[in-house]
């Protein structure tokens, strides 16, 4: 029986989500004090209190979801509770809570690497003006004609029958105004902050680049499913190439979890908030055995 343990990306958080790691777990009230302490402001406040305006920062939820995941892996590590663990991957910036997971960077470092990319991508929302549509039940082909056709991009591939699209704010509502006359039916304006997974990240992607230019990749423990190739990536250079790419390029989340199972993974953890990870494993394959961990009482039951 081999796991695969999967974790959240930008859009998951809560106020309120890992009170009660901290309130009950030693291991993950450390790592939030040493978050606090590396960070040089209080992520625990904000995940924990909010207000919701703060944590749905770019720059606030993503070091806000890595240190929400981690911890809640090293509880089921500690607890024994993982069971025969092989894979890791993760949801855009949870991409790199996998791979922290999987020993390529230790917490400090990860959790440095998510700031500074959740800096940039924020910053680059703040100096370009770009937005966010989904589109449900339509195929992957159908969409990628639209987004020929008005210039825009698919930014998440999350699962058959939900693709959602990104690029300049004009570009995309003249999109969303086409596809409902043409007859897609569900196409739904996202209220984001600017075009994720698009070019117009460009900025953050350069950036980010020199960053991790001085970062030291080990090779990872688990096997890691890149976002940017659906496949898995093992070679450190690669790695740092994948996160480069992966700010401006799709994310192929559905191909990532069809190509676990393909490896051989027999059930999926999920390590995050609101449960949206298993939602769209489901919506994939309904026999893929699927459970969700976010707060301290999951741990138990």
């Amino acid at each position: 029986m081999a796991t695969a343990i999967m974790f959240s990306g930008q859009g998951a958080q809560q106020v309120g989500m890992g009170r009660s790691l901290y309130d009950h777990a030693p291991v993950a009230r450390r790592l939030y004090e040493r978050a606090d302490e590396v960070l040089g402001w209080s992520l625990s406040k904000i995940s924990f209190e909010g207000p919701t305006e703060e944590l749905v920062q770019t720059r606030v939820c993503q070091p806000a979801l890595f240190v929400h995941g981690f911890a809640l892996f090293k509880l089921l590590e500690e607890a024994g509770r993982l069971g025969d663990v092989r894979f890791a991957l993760g949801l855009s910036l949870g991409e790199v809570t996998a791979l922290t997971a999987a020993g390529v960077f230790d917490f400090e470092t990860g959790l440095r690497v998510v700031a500074e990319r959740g800096r940039l991508m924020q910053l680059a929302c703040e100096q370009t003006t770009g937005t966010m549509a989904s589109i449900i039940g339509e195929d992957a082909a159908s969409v990628e004609a639209l987004c020929r056709e008005f210039d825009i991009e698919m930014a998440n591939l999350n699962c058959p029958g939900q693709i959602v699209v990104s690029g300049d704010k004009a570009r995309v509502g003249a999109a969303v105004d086409a596809a409902k006359t043409r007859g897609m039916r569900r196409v739904i304006p996202l209220n984001v902050a600017g075009a994720y997974h698009s070019r117009l990240m460009e900025p953050a992607r350069a950036a980010f680049a020199d960053f991790l230019g001085g970062i030291e990749f080990a090779s990872p423990r688990l096997s890691v499913l890149t976002n940017t190739t659906g496949r898995a990536v093992s070679e450190p250079a690669a790695i740092r190439a994948a996160l480069v790419q992966q700010v401006v390029s799709s994310v192929l989340w559905e191909a990532c979890m069809r190509e676990t199972a393909a490896l051989g993974a027999t059930s999926f953890y999920e390590l995050g908030p609101g449960a949206v990870l298993a939602g769209l494993a489901r919506r994939t394959d309904k026999t893929w055995p699927v459970r969700s961990f976010a707060e301290f009482a999951d741990l138990t039951a």
